[in-house]
């Protein structure tokens, strides 16, 4: 009962045919394979410099961190 049988993935298959028809798990599949390979390319190439650059910096402030510093700053005063 916990694992299907061939005939389960058989069925499957079928009304995934009947939806999305042949053509477009064709293409889906042919897209999913680009974006392995492409993912399989990036990684094997050396670190970009460029990223490395900006990784050393650091985060900064958001812009509404001042004012609610302040804002904090002024309640807790009266």
């Amino acid at each position: 009962m916990g694992s299907f049988s061939i005939w389960h993935w058989m069925v499957v298959l079928l009304v995934v045919m009947l939806l999305f028809g042949g053509g477009k798990v064709s293409s889906l599949m042919g897209d999913f394979a680009k974006g392995i390979k492409s993912f399989k390319k990036n990684m094997a190439e050396p670190d970009d410099e460029s990223m490395e650059a900006s990784a050393d910096k650091p985060a900064g402030k958001l812009p509404g961190a001042q004012a609610s510093a302040t804002t904090r700053e002024s309640t807790t005063t009266r």
